[in-house]
């Protein structure tokens, strides 16, 4: 028995979605009634249907195909968690996943929406599940991370199987835990956001601590009476 989500197929056909060089987000060629654009990023586009709201479509460029199956792996493997979106089905280049609605912590800082403490504690029972799953939670930055009702969910997943720890939530939790308290309830330059994210990954490795990292960081921001 066909899903009812399939009924669209033929209008997500119409949409091509094309990679480009340097790591810059995909393209998009064609146009398909009924369908929203909601998200690019480097190996896929994210759409949501008129008829289905709930879903979104993830499809992927020809050129990144090799990501849709190992996406769907992943989404295979974390199975039932509160903290991911559900795989729902998938076709030859696109999965379809439940709709996350919610604010990324970039976004928070951005617009000076309170981040609470247990954000920390949720990411830490979603990085356990992961593990479990036997998976390796990479790739936790402060866009792949929303703020849903107050509650966290994590999107992204395609990193989960590659080795090796990345430092991205290790930095972000202690940055959390030892200066989030002086930005609190205050908007964040978008300019300063880039700035650090640069920074982070011009110069992440064995040899650079956070403590040498975040000395950086606030040196930078008292200059500019952030």
């Amino acid at each position: 028995m066909q899903a009812e989500w399939q009924s669209v197929i033929p209008a997500l056909n119409k949409l091509e979605v094309t990679a480009n060089p340097d790591n810059d987000p995909v393209s998009i060629d064609g146009e398909s009634e009924g369908f929203l654009l909601i998200g690019t990023g480097t190996d896929a586009a994210v759409f949501r249907s008129e008829l289905f709201p709930h879903l979104a479509f993830k499809v992927y460029a020809q050129e990144k195909i090799e990501k849709k199956s190992i996406e769907e792996h992943v989404y295979d493997h974390l199975g039932s968690s509160p903290y991911f979106s559900r795989k729902i089905g998938s076709g030859e280049n696109f999965l379809v996943l439940s709709f996350e609605e919610g604010t990324t912590l970039f976004d928070c800082l951005l617009r000076g929406i309170f981040i609470p403490s247990s954000v920390i504690d949720e990411v830490e029972e979603a990085r356990s599940h992961i593990r479990n799953c036997g998976l390796n939670p990479r790739d936790m930055h402060l866009k792949n991370i929303l703020l849903q009702h107050g509650k966290v969910k994590i999107i992204d997943v395609s990193e989960y199987i590659l080795p090796g720890n990345d430092q991205r939530w290790e930095y972000l939790k202690k940055g959390y835990q030892q200066y989030y308290r002086y930005i609190n309830g205050k908007p964040v330059p978008s300019w300063l956001m880039e700035t650090v994210r640069t920074w982070f990954n011009q110069t992440k490795g064995p040899d650079f601590t956070f403590e040498e990292f975040m000395k950086k960081v606030m040196a930078f921001t008292f200059r500019w009476k952030i």
